[in-house]
């Protein structure tokens, strides 16, 4: 046997030991986990949060070792007791990096870290990409957290290029990043999710002193705030423009129930596209947007009383419809982000409002237990429900935002 041979022989037996060791730990965790969603109410909301995300890491394990090669999770089946996985290319491929990041960061589990490091890998390509507007989702999402978390300098030259393939949909007629490619629904889509997207060019923009990239963030952002709302303060899903003559040529939706109506996790986007532009240019305007936004959502009167708001404010079939877990995960983690920018009364109010919604996904509800779920977090989200996808089942984008909320909970407030 050659020496390259031995090397690989090596190498399997090595990934095997990882696997079998995966296996067992996942076996004794899930029969010591199998009551962790039983909740006291005695029990404090750090308690609450450090359990979490203790089950987050035996999940997560479970998951990785389920997961076929090359693949990225996405859904789950529950009828067919399987992972739905993806391709590196599909919008939400950073998000299961980018938890695997977060749940090391708390735990310092080594197995962790290993399945966050070989998704990498996988994900890596994808800086080039450019069908689409969602490289900040995709890149910073996952080597941005890998960057923070490890201080690995080579995480760096990943992200830096994600931000110039990012550029490259800029359309400089109409101030904005193009969302998606000219089709026979749109001419020129932008969408308000794309505010979630500036975050990866603000960043990289600081880091490298490069202006072009921030002038670009702050268009969109103007842009956006100029033409994306309405005067209560709800976001259309999508502007339709005319390149030609810089016009907006339709309002329109694509994943809420109407055109005039108010997709929630749409709104969650831009309650924390607006908290994230005023974090890094400290612009008075993105502030007093993200405020308005929060309040349009926080008051409205489709708004159930334990904050997980149903997947359109408008839809007529309320209280007997969907409701979206994702966008109450997305807009506790923007309201905690938010209260740090406020006087202490709105401080006060936002934390409030997440605790509950931490809370409220903390419960039995809507938190899986140990080895179930195919090691996804919490369920009951919705992606997209006119297009019969992804109704009322786990999302990678809800444990995401999930974590990142208790983390922040944890470190603004414990």
């Amino acid at each position: 046997m050659n020496k390259k041979t031995m090397k690989t022989v090596k190498y399997k037996q090595n990934q095997f030991k990882l696997l079998r060791n995966f296996f067992t730990y996942i076996m004794f965790t899930c029969l010591n986990l199998l009551n962790v969603n039983a909740q006291s109410n005695k029990t404090s909301l750090s308690e609450i949060i450090d359990r979490n995300i203790k089950l987050a890491k035996t999940q997560y394990l479970y998951m990785t070792a389920k997961l076929p090669d090359q693949r990225m999770p996405r859904s789950y089946n529950v009828t067919g007791d399987s992972l739905t996985t993806s391709n590196t290319k599909w919008w939400c491929s950073g998000f299961y990096p980018g938890t695997l990041w977060y749940i090391y960061e708390y735990t310092k589990d080594t197995n962790i870290l290993w399945a966050a490091e070989k998704s990498l890998s996988l994900l890596e390509p994808e800086k080039h990409y450019t069908g689409n507007h969602d490289l900040g989702f995709m890149m910073y999402c996952s080597f941005g957290n890998a960057y923070r978390i490890s201080g690995n300098k080579a995480y760096k030259p990943t992200i830096d290029t994600a931000a110039i393939s990012l550029i490259s949909r800029y359309r400089p007629a109409i101030k904005s990043i193009q969302s998606w490619n000219k089709n026979q629904h749109f001419n020129c889509p932008v969408i308000i999710d794309n505010m979630m997207n500036l975050e990866l060019l603000m960043w990289v923009a600081r880091q490298n002193n490069n202006k072009e990239l921030e002038e670009i963030a702050i268009n969109h952002a103007n842009s956006t705030l100029k033409y994306h709302f309405r005067k209560d303060n709800s976001s259309y899903h999508v502007l339709d423009y005319n390149l030609n003559n810089k016009e907006v040529i339709g309002k329109r939706t694509w994943q809420g129930i109407s055109d005039s109506s108010a997709w929630s996790r749409g709104q969650a986007w831009g309650l924390y596209g607006f908290t994230m532009m005023y974090r890094f240019t400290k612009k008075q305007e993105y502030l007093n947007q993200a405020n308005k936004i929060a309040t349009f959502m926080l008051i409205h009167p489709n708004m159930p009383d334990d904050y997980i708001p149903y997947w359109d404010y408008n839809d007529p079939a309320i209280p007997a419809t969907y409701r979206d877990a994702s966008a109450a995960a997305i807009m506790a983690s923007a309201l905690l982000e938010l209260g740090n920018y406020c006087n202490k009364k709105q401080k006060d109010y936002y934390k409030k409002i997440a605790e509950k919604i931490i809370l409220n996904l903390s419960d039995s509800r809507y938190l899986n237990d140990a080895c179930t779920y195919g090691g996804f977090l919490i369920r009951h989200s919705v992606g997209g429900l006119p297009q019969k996808s992804e109704i009322d089942v786990p999302l990678t984008y809800a444990d995401y935002y999930f974590i990142e909320a208790m983390l922040r909970y944890k470190k603004y407030y414990l």
